[in-house]
């Protein structure tokens, strides 16, 4: 009985963890966190993209090797983006830092193009 309520459990914590996958986070949120120096942004848009306009202190997911850029704190904040609400691009980056250990990584789901729209500056 033991093992089956410890599967039950197991299951449960998998699920609600992977049901979710990351939280999300919003323009104006993010926008705050970036003022406050307390996060760390990962565009996964690609090279071109990148080089385009990127949110503000964004690291470019293809050149960046997130095991040497992100904090040793493992609780920081970690928020990947790609295109917009139907890209799934950022799991990518945000799997990569959960795969590392961090445990607080969440998803700007309005993507670049949301940070457009609602007048945000690029960084070039």
């Amino acid at each position: 009985m033991k093992k089956l309520i410890t599967l039950a459990l197991s299951l449960v914590c998998a699920t609600s963890v992977f049901a979710a996958e990351f939280p999300d986070i919003s323009v104006a949120d993010l926008k705050q966190a970036i003022a406050d120096k307390k996060v760390v942004v990962v565009d996964v848009n690609g090279s071109e993209s990148y080089e385009a306009g990127h949110v503000p202190t964004a690291l470019n997911f293809e050149t960046a090797d997130l095991s040497k850029q992100l904090p040793k704190d493992k609780d920081a904040l970690v928020v990947a983006y790609c295109g917009g609400p139907a890209c799934n691009a950022y799991k990518a980056a945000a799997k990569k830092a959960a795969e590392l250990g961090y445990t607080n990584v969440k998803h700007l789901s309005a993507g670049i193009s949301g940070w457009k729209t609602a007048g945000e500056k690029l960084e070039k």
